[in-house]
């Protein structure tokens, strides 16, 4: 008995505490779930879902809506796993029966999954410095390429309205297609005078003379002057090149400052996450997440006077009705997508380890057979599922809203956010409403949504491989060990990022060919939760018939999902 009182006491002492039993008070133990917010608006929502929106309109809300709202029910079990064992993810992942060398073979695709979210987290880096290179531009070639690039997307979307059949309809004197015409033949002539600094540099003069020269010669042999067909179809081969070379100098060339931009937040980022606690982590993403989604749901909901652009009931029932895209490429990339909006893989992995620095485990204590421990271990899960829930509730406002801007704007100017485009093209979804004070607009709040999912996700994924090292058997796991490992992979992993994407300047596809890898990926953490829930769980915390319904459910939407990316890929390449 008094060995019993020993060991409590020895408990107290290291952090147990009882749960919160008010609404107030599990409002103030929220954390880990807003953290997870913090990386998931950013490449999911702000990107992967603007670019399905793009591509398939509002035929997939459905799809969207569902990727967000069902994985809860596996990210709950992983936490459950965690609160009740005291044990990370990657310690629950090795215990799933399956084959194995020297680690679960789980593991092996975790770690491949993971070394291509690094090329996710290089879109991400590349975005925040397309977003910082458009509102500060550090030369003279990157003020230029911003201001020719704006006047290319003003000319594109000019272009769409015209063609629209709402125009004619609503403009029966044709006095809104005259000026839409007057604004397009503007623009032209404001590009030409873009272009012309450029055009006299001696690259550009040298590539026009040798076109021009190459001109005369074909023109001499067409008509006769000189030799025959062989040499008139290499003088056109060689005439189409030169045409080509010409126009790709015909405009400003492309700059560097995004790469000068992105290098300078990675530095800042590594110093911040070496030097970061929790607290400093969980206050930034969520400022930062909050901000941006409250601009943008109020976006939407002003989208809805302006009768071009606003989102319809039709357009909503539409969304809802369980249809797919008519094309291809639109389904392809939203199974990609469904692989990181809401909790990804990623966060469905990366959640649990939050919830052991926030203090969830601690404060249940170690388990044991007495109801005290019980007790404690049913109200901190109740204060996990809360955290959870209410972490979907944002990001899932967040994904709607993101979609129907994606749809209701871009798709119907016929743009879609990629290359270095990418964070220009997605500021003209609040041009409509807020005009030229947009870009200004988005770039702040893109920088915000971007940078807290590269800050948020590189220390979630430092976590995660300090741990590793220990799970796959290169340390002892210690807890120096882990500091150690910790700090290591706070200041390595961002600079990884930035090396894929000064290879790689492709936001949009680095981000979806994370989303395919973590969709793929699916189905075994879906298997790892039925695992937890089954063969994992004390049987004194029993969930509901209700919530075992949910979690089947979840389940087996994420093993289809992940089946379906898989055979997808696989029938594209043979």
């Amino acid at each position: 008995m008094n060995s019993k009182r020993a060991d409590n006491t020895t408990q107290n002492d290291i952090g147990i505490q009882d749960p919160p039993t008010t609404k107030l008070g599990i409002l103030k133990q929220l954390g880990p779930g807003l953290i997870i917010a913090g990386s998931i608006v950013g490449s999911g929502e702000l990107i992967a879902t603007t670019a399905v929106g793009a591509e398939a309109g509002f035929t997939l809300m459905w799809l969207i809506i569902l990727g967000c709202m069902i994985k809860v029910f596996a990210q709950v079990e992983f936490g459950r796993y965690t609160l009740i064992h005291g044990r990370t993810t990657l310690d629950g992942l090795n215990e799933v029966p399956g084959p194995r060398f020297r680690v679960n073979w789980i593991l092996w695709y975790w770690l491949v999954m993971f070394l291509v979210s690094l090329a996710q987290l290089g879109g991400i880096v590349g975005g925040v410095g397309q977003a910082v290179t458009i509102s500060a531009p550090l030369t003279q070639e990157g003020k230029a390429y911003n201001r020719y690039q704006e006047l290319l997307i003003e000319q594109h979307v000019t272009r769409s309205l015209i063609t629209r059949p709402s125009v004619d309809s609503a403009d029966p004197d044709g006095l809104e297609a005259a000026r839409l015409q007057k604004r397009l033949e503007a623009l032209a002539l404001e590009i030409e005078e873009v272009e012309k600094p450029f055009r006299q540099t001696p690259v550009y003069q040298e590539a026009v003379r040798v076109r021009q020269e190459l001109e005369q010669e074909y023109l001499k042999v067409d008509k006769g002057v000189s030799a025959g067909a062989v040499d008139r179809d290499r003088l056109q081969n060689r005439l189409m090149d030169a045409e080509a070379t010409e126009q790709s100098l015909r405009g400003p060339p492309q700059s560097d400052d995004e790469i000068l931009w992105a290098t300078l937040i990675t530095i800042s980022s590594m110093v911040i996450l070496v030097l970061g606690r929790y607290q400093l982590i969980q206050l930034l993403s969520t400022v930062l997440v909050a901000g941006f989604t409250f601009v943008t749901i109020a976006n939407l909901i002003h989208l809805q006077t302006l009768p071009e652009w606003r989102v319809g009931w039709d357009d909503l029932v539409h969304g809802l009705s369980f249809q797919f895209p008519s094309t291809k490429t639109g389904m392809t990339t939203a199974l990609m997508a469904f692989g990181i909006i809401g909790v990804g893989a990623t966060e469905l992995i990366q959640y649990p380890y939050w919830c052991l620095e926030k203090g969830y485990a601690k404060w249940v204590g170690p388990r044991d057979s007495t109801e005290a421990w019980a007790a404690r271990a049913r109200g901190w899960l109740r204060v996990m599922r809360w955290d959870a829930w209410a972490s979907m509730l944002v990001y899932t406002f967040a994904t709607v809203a993101f979609y129907l801007l994606g749809a209701a704007v871009l798709k119907r100017a016929g743009l879609n956010p990629e290359g270095s485009q990418m964070v220009r093209t997605l500021a003209e979804m609040y041009v409509p409403v807020f005009g030229k004070a947009a870009h200004a607009i988005f770039l702040l709040g893109a920088f915000a949504v971007l940078y807290s999912t590269f800050f948020v996700a590189n220390a979630s994924h430092a976590r995660v491989c300090a741990d590793a090292m220990r799970v796959f058997g290169f340390s002892k796991g210690t807890e120096r060990a882990q500091k150690f490992w910790l700090l290591f992979y706070c200041g390595l992993l961002p600079a990884l990022c930035l090396i894929v994407y000064v290879f790689v300047r492709a936001p949009k596809q680095l981000v979806l060919a994370s989303g395919l890898m973590q969709a793929i990926m699916l189905p075994m953490l879906a298997i790892a939760a039925l695992y937890f829930r089954y063969r994992q769980l004390d049987q004194r915390l029993m969930p509901s018939l209700g919530w075992d319904f949910g979690l089947w459910i979840s389940s087996f939407v994420l093993f289809f999902a992940g089946c379906w990316a898989f055979f997808d890929k696989i029938s594209q390449v043979f």
